[in-house]
């Protein structure tokens, strides 16, 4: 039996949530319901993490001015 690595691990803050990704293939998703546990998760992964975090794009959402 092999041990489970991370192999990267995604921040979306617009949506408070971490997606974990293991060598295995594995993905969990971890949901933040408040700011303060957010910041505090991800105060660990980037004291934890090197090259395996990376953060999503935000979504933008473009409105147009009416003409």
């Amino acid at each position: 039996m092999q041990d489970e690595y991370l192999t990267k691990c995604v921040v979306d803050a617009s949506r408070r949530t971490f997606y974990l990704y293991s060598d295995e293939g594995d993905t969990k998703e971890v949901e933040c319901e408040t700011v303060d546990q957010f910041m505090g998760v991800l105060k660990f992964v980037r004291d934890t993490l090197g090259d395996e975090l990376v953060y999503a794009q935000p979504i933008i959402e473009c409105r147009q001015s009416p003409g």
